[in-house]
């Protein structure tokens, strides 16, 4: 839907969190800019509100809340009413080098506009002066907006700021919008020339995450999948939507998608190194600046792989797959399930035998054996005389394996009593 009433845009915002506040104390020469200004167009509810003031940003700044200032690039962030508000005075960029952060300095706002990564970005709305709610944009951003299209502003992009390569892939998912043919030259040539190879792994790895993130992960990388922008990252990396597809349908809401689908791309690298097949994993993500969590959860997960898709299937008991399982991420099970799962498995339903062993048992895994647990805990053996120490977890585990096994009756009584009469 495309809103056309500018005064419709001033009603919209202020139906968003933070925008009551921030149309009351907005200055003259205050304009919100930028995806927020897209995404209201579009009849969405913006993720963040971004503004641009022709004046000093921090008046405004504080005049919201306590800001977060970055005085390098003149912006500051504001928390309000649950939501991000990005404040920033209008600006021009340079680029020193190709890659390189820019060199800012204040400008107007219709220069600020000129900056921005995709015409679709690069449209304001005036929150003050004369014409509240009156649009501003950059030449053939209202009618890329209209045609669904991404385009950028120059032909330079790309080389100024090669983020902008995952960041086109992640719109073009998220919007349904597709590239304007000079802009996906312009991208394939970006690629080609190793345009990434100027930008940090932090900034890459940033944009990535970004993407990880979005709710439609899988058409974000499959996007920059076909422009070429995952092998520019690493070499290595391999997308395999069908096996991601298929894991994403075993993992549900029992673990995180984004890091189902980094451990998917980086397999070949576990696969590669069989003595560690974390480490070229963790030695990317380290170069990306991942944190550490998601690392290991993301490292382990692919490492795990290769060896589950050759034990699930063999794991005819409850507790013989709780043994093969491990400590492995629920998204390292959902993907072995899937890759050794028949080519038929993806589409198939519950109950079809077409599905293979390892994908039977992954799904058992989710639905049945990895929440059980027991409802006695080392408090109840140490307060019928088992002494503190490993002799404890030992007891636990003999109980669940029974457990699981269905080898107990129901209760806690069973449950305990098995636990003190294990053979440990």
């Amino acid at each position: 839907m495309y809103v056309s009433s500018d005064m419709d845009l001033l009603t919209q915002l202020r139906a968003q969190p933070g925008g009551e506040r921030l149309l009351a104390v907005a200055p003259p020469g205050t304009y919100l800019v930028g995806g927020a200004v897209r995404d209201l167009l579009l009849g969405r509810s913006p993720r963040e509100l971004d503004v641009v003031s022709e004046g000093d940003a921090s008046v405004l700044a504080h005049a919201l809340g306590a800001p977060v200032e970055h005085p390098r690039f003149g912006t500051a962030t504001v928390e309000l009413d649950g939501a991000q508000i990005d404040v920033a005075t209008a600006r021009r960029e340079r680029y020193p080098a190709p890659g390189a952060l820019p060199e800012v300095e204040s400008a107007t706002l219709d220069e600020d506009l000129l900056r921005r990564d995709f015409t679709v970005n690069a449209i304001a709305v005036s929150l003050d002066g004369d014409r509240p709610g009156q649009l501003h944009a950059a030449a053939n951003a209202l009618e890329d907006l209209r045609a669904g299209r991404l385009r950028v502003l120059h032909d330079a992009s790309f080389v100024d700021d090669p983020t902008r390569l995952l960041r086109l892939a992640r719109y073009a998912a998220r919007l349904g919008f597709e590239i304007e043919p000079h802009t996906a030259e312009l991208a394939a040539r970006a690629v080609a020339s190793r345009a990434l190879d100027t930008v940090s792994g932090a900034r890459i790895g940033a944009e990535l995450r970004l993407a990880l993130g979005e709710p439609g992960v899988l058409g974000a990388l499959v996007a920059m999948d076909e422009l070429g922008v995952l092998t520019a990252v690493h070499p290595r990396l391999r997308l395999d939507r069908m096996a991601i597809e298929r894991a994403l349908m075993l993992l549900g809401d029992h673990g995180r998608a984004g890091l189902l689908s980094m451990a998917a791309l980086t397999l070949p690298l576990a696969l590669r190194n069989a003595d560690d097949p974390r480490a070229e994993i963790v030695a990317l993500l380290d170069r990306l600046e991942f944190g550490a969590p998601d690392r290991d959860r993301i490292a382990t997960a692919s490492a795990a792989v290769p060896r589950l898709m050759d034990e699930l299937p063999a794991a005819d008991r409850p507790s013989q797959l709780r043994a093969v399982v491990g400590g492995t991420p629920p998204e390292g099970i959902a993907l072995a399930g899937a890759l050794a799962s028949d080519t038929g498995a993806a589409g198939a339903t519950d109950g079809d035998a077409t599905q293979s062993p390892a994908w039977l048992a992954a799904r058992r895994w989710f639905e049945d054996v990895g929440n059980t647990r027991l409802r006695i805990t080392g408090e109840d053996l140490i307060a019928a005389g088992i002494p503190e120490g490993p002799e404890i977890g030992r007891r636990l585990d003999a109980a669940l394996r029974m457990r699981l096994d269905g080898e107990l009756t129901e209760g806690r009584e069973a449950e305990l009593q098995a636990a003190l009469e294990a053979d440990v």
